[in-house]
Order: structure tokens, then sequence, then C-alpha cells
């Protein structure tokens, strides 16, 4: 409880809105050749975007693409995926000032508003601060934050205090299944408990995520991606995967997954803990033996076919943007080694091996992401969480230091 009150009383430094305001604490800088290679990145998606602008219906939000049938798939706004277009072009608007982005990232916001009230999702975090709270942070537009105050209650209604954690799907045969994917949307409660004076959220965000911490991880730093529990004692019943190659394995982009949360903790509540957390699930990134040199990795770090196996763009996109976060946290030295490593990815997706060319690819910005390999689904296709981690690293890292 002591946490909670520190951290009401200094919500300013706790909180923050989806993070482009970026501030390394050890004086790490970017270098200029890459600044300039994101900008033309950030120019070649904003057209990149504009072309999707084209072809996403006006009652849907676009999910994926496949190039073979020139055939852009697209959700309604209840798909945890939902938000992650408009968040993307808010950041693309703060970039160029295009108003035509900025005009295209509202008009969709109508269509998630009503998912302010779903209490069927975990997602909420994704679908709505992602979106709605870019659009706060840039607009300032009052409305917004009553919608993100409501998604936060809707969120809330899923936790469940003898388990410790915010439950994940409804679906049988799991008991009361939580992902590791589930770290992400904390961020929407810290942000509640500034706006609204409610520590009910922050408990619940440090709750589950202390929860995950000590039934997710393995003595390696590496995650399971799903675990069962029993709702009358809270006992762990399974430890599982659902879009990993194996139980055993460490499923790629949920590792990125818990590295940016565990950072967001960190930053939110400046709980030493967390903060060892993330540079523990960093080094087991960083230092794994199947990881490629490029640090683009493999969609499970124990897929069975490396090198052959397919990469995951999404998964490198969120490992960049945690990095570069991450990197501010830390003493210079190992923020340095962070940050190279940030460098690097996005150097490799701006390349042609992984950004599209204008016009290409359905209007998404990256190619070659998984989703679900073992269903099947999204395989070495585009995908919106991609190129909305991707446009936020890049932000992210133009913002440790004025452009030189």
């Amino acid at each position: 409880m002591y946490r909670i009150l520190l951290c009401l009383l200094a919500l300013g430094a706790c909180v923050a809105s989806p993070a482009v305001a970026q501030k390394n604490n050890n004086g790490l800088v970017p270098k200029p050749a890459l600044v300039r290679l994101i900008d033309q990145s950030l120019r070649q998606s904003v057209n990149q975007y504009k072309v999707m602008m084209g072809r996403v219906p006006a009652d849907r939000l676009p999910k994926t693409y496949t190039a073979a049938t020139d055939k852009l798939e697209t959700s309604d706004a209840g798909w945890w995926c939902s938000g992650f277009y408009s968040g993307t072009l808010f950041y693309l608007y703060e970039f160029s000032h295009d108003t035509a982005l900025l005009r295209e990232a509202k008009d969709r916001l109508k269509l998630l508003e009503k998912e302010q009230f779903n209490k069927g999702t975990h997602d909420l975090g994704f679908m709505m601060y992602c979106s709605y709270g870019n659009g706060l942070r840039l607009l300032g537009q009052p409305e917004y934050k009553g919608i993100l105050l409501n998604s936060a209650k809707s969120l809330s209604t899923r936790f469940n205090p003898t388990v410790g954690c915010i439950k994940s799907w409804d679906s049988k045969p799991w008991r009361y299944p939580v992902i590791i994917d589930n770290m992400m949307n904390l961020e929407l409660l810290f942000w509640a408990t500034k706006e609204s004076g409610d520590s009910s959220f922050y408990k619940i965000a440090v709750t589950h995520a202390n929860t995950t911490l000590k039934n997710h991880y393995r003595p390696d730093h590496s995650s399971f991606h799903v675990i069962d529990y029993d709702t009358a004692t809270g006992a762990v019943l399974a430890k599982k995967t659902a879009q990993g190659y194996a139980d055993s394995s460490a499923w790629a982009r949920g590792q990125s997954w818990g590295l940016y949360g565990y950072t967001v903790m960190y930053r939110s509540t400046h709980d030493r803990k967390y903060l060892d957390q993330a540079v523990d699930i960093a080094q087991f990134i960083l230092n794994n033996p199947n990881m490629p040199a490029d640090k683009i990795p493999y969609w499970d770090y124990n897929a069975p076919d490396i090198p052959r196996a397919l990469r995951d763009a999404s998964a490198a996109s969120i490992l960049a943007s945690a990095l570069i976060e991450l990197s501010g946290y830390v003493p210079a030295e190992k923020g340095r080694g962070y940050l190279d490593g940030a460098q690097k990815i996005l150097v490799e997706l701006s390349s042609n091996t992984y950004k599209a060319s204008v016009g290409s690819n359905g209007g998404f910005i990256l190619k070659h992401s998984v989703g679900h390999l073992p269903a099947k689904s999204e395989v070495d296709v585009p995908l919106t969480y991609a190129d909305y981690y991707f446009v936020e690293a890049m932000m992210r890292y133009k913002a440790l230091s004025p452009a030189r």
C-alpha cells in the first residue's frame, strides 16, 4: 500500500501516455545516420498508410494482407488488434503533421468507442490505449479521457483476486487462462490511476504483474505463453503454449511482450524488482544462441527448423521499442548494449527485406510477421501491431535527444 501512495503522490513521473517522449537518464544519444534513415522510413510509412486509407472499408479496420491474392483482410472493432490502425496514424501524424492522417485516425476511433464497455476481452489496453491514448496525448480531447477510464473499469472486471490476475480467454478447455501478452494491457490501468486517483487500478496492475512474475517465468528468464489457474485456490493447473512451438519453448513475441510489459512496470512504479526482471528478460533474448545476428527473432527461439524457421518482424518491433526505453533505466554501459540491439533491429526493419515499397503490401509498412503458426493463421504476412511498434520504436529513438 505504501508504494501505491508514493506513486499517487508522484504520478507525473510514474505514469506516461503511449510513450514517444523517451528520455534516457544515462546520456545515451541516437546516431545521426540512423535518425536520417528513420526519417526516410517514417516518410515512406506516411505514404504507405495513405495507400491503406484508400483500401480499408469505412466500417472496418485493417488486419493483414495476402499478396498472392491482393486481399486486404479486415476486422470489426472487437478484434484485439482494432486499435493499432488509429494508433499508428496518430504517431505518423505526430511525425508529419499531415492532417489527412489525423482525420482518418479520428474517424476510425468512432468505430472503437463502444468497446469501452467490452468486458469480454483482456485486450482493452491494446484496443483503447494504443488508439485513444495516443489521441488524448496529441489532442487533449476530454471525451477521450472518459472513454479510457471506462475502458480501464471494464478491464478491471476481469481481475480475480484469488488468482491474482486478469483473465485472458473465456473459452474452454481453459479454467482461468492468463497469457504473457496481458502484461501489455496494464499500462491502461496505470494511466487510469493517475487520472482518477483510484488506487484500485494500480493494485490490480501490480498484483497481476507479481503473479505473472512468480508463475510465468522459468529459471532462464524465458516465459511460458499460457498459465491456467484454479479459481477456487489460485493454484497453477497447467503451463502451456497456444501460439508457440511447444509448452517448454520460448515463443518469440511472448518474450517481447514480457520485456515491454516489465519495462512499463518499472516506469510506472519505480520498483526495482521490475527493472531487474526486464534486464533478465533482455539478457535472455539478446544472448540467446538462436538469436540471429540482425536481431530479427525466429518466430520461436526453440523452433525445430532454425535457421530455416520464419522470422517475426512483430516480435522484433516490440523488442526494439522496449529496448529503447529500457536503455534509459540502467547504467550507460548496459544501456548502450540495449540501444545497440534496438539500432540493429531498426536498420534491418528499414531494409527492403522487411519494409515494403510504397504501394505494395496492401499499405502495410512491414512484411514477414508471424501471428499464430500452429493454427496456420497469419503466417509470414504483414500485421497491424508490427507496424505500430515499429513506428513507435522509430519515434522513441528520435526522441532520445534532438536530431543532429
